[in-house]
C-alpha cells in the first residue's frame, strides 16, 4: 500500500488552498487519518486558517486487526457527530490511500447519520481514478469530492473529482480543478467546489417514479412510447433535468406499516429503494420517517365524509315554518293570559250583568279573531273593548305575515344531508363507511385507545368499514355511496375531484361533503431516506405550489372541480301543490276531528250515567 509523504509541504498547500475557498467563520473541519500519516501535522498547518473556525483530528491506528478498525471507526464517528452537532456544518477530510478504509470509514459515517449532504466530504488520496469504482457507489450520491495526489511524475500536481449521481461505475469522475505549485487553484468547468449536484442534474439519469393508478386521471398525453405524462412530474424532470419511468404498486396503496414490521404500497417501495421518489402526496407521519424522507410540505388537507344528497323533499310540518317557535310560544300565552286577565277585572267590579263575559267565551272570542271570524260584542264595557281591539290589531299582523310567509314556504324542497360529522355515522348503525386501504389515517384509528376514533374502531371490528384502493372509489360512489347506505372517508382535495368527475359525466350534482373536516394533515413527496434528491425535489415543489400550478392543473384536468362546491339544502320551485306539499295539515285536521269525537262520546257516556244533569249549561266549544 503506498502511502502518502509524511510532512509534504505541497501536500499541505494544496489542500489549504481547496480548503480556503471553503472556509466559514461558521464551519468546523474535522480531520480524519488510517494512521500513515500524523494527524498532528494537518492540524497544526490549518490552526491558521480561520480564528473562529473549530479543528478536531481523528487518527485510526494502522492495525492489522479489522474489528480493532471497525471500532475504532465507531467511536470515531460518534465523536465527529458530536461536534457536527455543535457547528452550524462540518467538512470532514478523510487521508487515506487504502480503499478500503476510505469505504469503511463511509460506511460508517452513513450508518452513524455524520454524512448528510449538508456534510462536506473531501477524500485526499493518491489513488488512480481508474481504481476510484469502489468509492463511486457512495461518492455519488454524497456531497463529496476526491482529491488526487499525483507525485510519481517530474511534475507535481492535485486533481479534484467529483462523481455525478446516477451514473455507472465505468464513466469517469468529472475533472473540477487542477492544483500545481506555481498556478495554484485552476478550476477547470464553471462549477464551485461541492457543487449542488441534485438541483439541476449535469447529465440527465433515469429516475424510477412510484405512482398509483388515480394518478392517471391528471396524466395528459402521453410521449412516442406510450408513457403516459403526469403535470407534476413534468415539471420537476424539466426543472431538474431527469427522465422518470414508472413504478406501479402491486396492491395500489399509498403504504402502511404491516405487522411483520414491512411497508406495503408506495412508501414500501421507495423504503426497499426500488423507485427513486414518488409525488403522492402522502401525509406525514413519524412511522413512515422511520424508513423514507418527506419533502417540504404543500398542502394542508382534513378528511371529509362524502354522501349521496337526498331528493327535494317538503317538510310535512312546513306549515309551522312562517313563525319561529317563540311566536307560537308568545301566540299561546297570549290566548291564556289576556282571557284570564279580561275575566279577574270583571270579576273585581261585582256587577250581576256577566252575560258573555266568562273566561271560556273571552277564550272563544279571541280565538275566532285570530281565524279571522265575527265576533258579537254588543253591551262590553268599554275597556274590554280596547282589550279585544288591541288583540285584534296584533292577530291581524301575525295572520297576514304568516299567509304571505306561508305561500313562500310551501314553495321550499328540503334536501337532505344527513351525515356531516363522523359522530352523525358512528350513531346510524344502517350505514357502512369506506376508508381508503392502507392510509395513515387507517393506522392512526387502529392504534388509538380512547376518544372518537377508537370508537372507529369499534365499528371496524363490528363490521362497519370497508377498505377499498383509490384506483376503485369511482366503483365504490357509484355502487355502495349512491345507494345512501355508504359513505366514503377520504381527504377533501380527493372528494372533490370524484365529485366533479361525476358531475362531469352525469351533469348533476348527486354528492356532498361534510360540514366538519377532521385528522388534518400536511401532504408532500417522499423520497429515500437520506437522499439528497429530497431537498432539491423539496425546493422545486415549493416553487410549484407558490405558483398554484397543482390547483391550476387539476382544474384544467376536472373543469368541474368546484361545480357542486357548497350547494344549498333549501331550494324552491314554481309548481301547483298537491297532497304530499300539505299531508301534515291534513293531519292536524284529522288529529282535531278525532279529538272532538273523543269528546263527543265521552258526554255522551257521562250522560247516559246520569252524572250531568243540564248539558246545555256546559260551555259549548266552537267549531273550526
Amino acid at each position: 500500500m503506498k502511502r502518502l509523504p509524511v510532512n509534504n509541504t505541497l501536500n499541505i498547500n494544496a489542500l489549504e488552498s481547496v480548503l480556503t475557498i471553503q472556509s466559514d467563520a461558521r464551519s468546523s473541519l474535522v480531520f480524519v487519518t488510517d494512521g500513515t500519516n500524523t494527524a498532528t501535522s494537518f492540524l497544526s498547518a490549518f490552526l491558521g486558517l480561520s480564528p473562529h473556525i473549530g479543528i478536531s483530528a481523528f487518527e485510526v491506528s494502522d492495525g492489522q486487526d479489522a474489528n480493532t478498525t471497525q471500532t475504532q471507526l465507531s467511536r470515531l464517528v460518534s465523536q465527529a457527530r458530536q461536534l457536527k452537532q455543535m457547528s452550524w456544518s462540518v467538512m470532514v477530510v478523510v487521508v487515506s490511500d487504502d480503499p478500503a478504509f476510505l469505504s469503511a470509514f463511509v460506511d460508517w459515517s452513513l450508518k452513524g447519520r455524520l454524512l448528510v449532504w449538508s456534510t462536506r466530504l473531501l477524500a485526499v488520496t493518491r489513488i488512480p481514478v481508474t481504481r476510484h469504482r469502489i468509492l463511486h457507489k457512495i461518492f455519488s450520491s454524497m456531497n463529496a469530492m476526491i482529491m488526487t495526489i499525483n507525485d510519481s511524475s517530474k511534475y507535481y500536481s492535485c486533481r479534484i473529482f467529483i462523481y455525478l449521481p446516477y451514473t455507472s461505475p465505468q464513466q469517469k469522475p468529472l475533472l473540477l480543478a487542477k492544483w500545481t505549485p506555481g498556478r495554484s487553484l485552476v478550476f477547470t468547468t464553471l462549477l464551485p467546489l461541492f457543487p449542488d449536484k441534485y438541483t439541476r442534474f449535469l447529465q440527465r439519469p433515469t429516475l424510477a417514479l412510484a405512482i398509483e393508478a388515480f394518478r392517471s386521471s391528471e396524466v395528459q398525453g402521453a410521449d412516442p412510447s406510450g408513457r403516459r405524462k403526469d403535470n407534476t412530474a413534468e415539471y420537476l424532470a424539466q426543472g431538474m433535468n431527469f427522465s422518470y419511468w414508472y413504478v406501479h404498486t402491486p396492491d395500489g396503496t399509498f403504504g402502511s406499516k404491516q405487522q411483520d414490521g414491512s411497508w406495503s404500497g408506495m412508501t414500501g417501495l421507495v423504503a426497499r429503494r426500488e423507485a427513486d421518489f414518488s409525488i403522492g402526496p402522502f401525509s406525514l407521519s413519524y412511522s413512515r420517517t422511520e424508513v423514507i424522507d418527506f419533502t417540504y410540505p404543500v398542502l394542508l388537507q382534513y378528511a371529509m365524509i362524502l354522501g349521496v344528497r337526498g331528493s327535494p323533499e317538503v317538510s310535512p310540518g312546513g306549515f309551522f315554518l312562517p313563525l319561529q317557535p317563540m311566536v307560537w310560544l308568545g301566540i299561546a300565552i297570549s290566548l291564556l293570559a289576556l282571557p284570564t286577565l279580561m275575566y279577574l277585572l270583571t270579576y273585581c267590579q261585582h256587577t250581576e250583568n256577566r252575560d258573555g263575559e266568562s273566561w271560556p267565551e273571552d277564550t272563544f272570542t279571541m280565538v275566532r279573531v285570530l281565524l279571522q271570524q265575527d265576533s258579537w260584542i254588543s253591551g262590553w264595557r268599554w275597556w274590554r273593548r280596547v282589550g279585544l281591539a288591541g288583540w285584534m290589531f296584533a292577530a291581524v299582523v301575525v295572520v297576514r305575515s304568516y299567509a304571505g310567509n306561508l305561500m313562500s314556504v310551501l314553495a321550499v324542497r328540503h334536501i337532505q344531508q344527513p351525515y356531516q360529522s363522523l359522530r352523525h355515522v358512528l350513531d346510524d348503525p344502517h350505514v357502512t363507511m369506506v376508508w381508503q386501504t392502507n392510509t395513515s389515517n387507517v393506522q392512526y384509528y387502529r392504534s388509538v385507545e380512547s376518544g372518537i376514533y377508537r370508537e372507529v374502531r369499534e365499528a371496524e371490528e363490528a363490521g362497519r368499514i370497508r377498505h377499498h384502493t383509490i384506483m376503485e372509489f369511482s366503483n365504490v360512489i357509484n355502487t355502495m355511496v349512491r345507494p345512501g347506505h355508504h359513505v366514503l372517508v377520504a381527504f377533501e382535495l380527493m372528494l372533490l375531484m370524484m365529485i366533479g368527475q361525476d358531475y362531469t359525466s352525469t351533469g348533476r350534482c348527486d354528492f356532498y361533503t361534510s360540514k366538519e373536516r377532521f385528522l388534518p394533515a400536511m401532504l408532500s413527496m417522499i423520497g429515500q431516506k437520506d437522499s439528497p434528491l429530497v431537498p432539491a425535489l423539496s425546493k422545486r415543489e415549493t416553487s410549484l405550489s407558490e405558483a398554484g400550478l397543482q390547483y391550476q392543473w387539476i382544474k384544467t384536468v376536472v373543469p368541474n372541480i368546484t361545480s357542486c362546491h357548497n350547494l344549498p339544502t333549501r331550494i324552491t320551485v314554481s309548481t301547483t301543490l298537491s297532497f304530499t306539499n300539505l299531508w301534515g295539515m291534513f293531519a292536524v285536521l284529522a288529529g282535531g276531528h278525532a279529538v272532538g269525537l273523543l269528546i263527543l262520546l265521552f258526554e255522551i257516556v257521562y250522560k247516559a250515567a246520569g252524572r250531568w244533569t243540564n248539558v246545555d249549561a256546559l260551555p259549548h266549544f266552537p267549531v273550526v
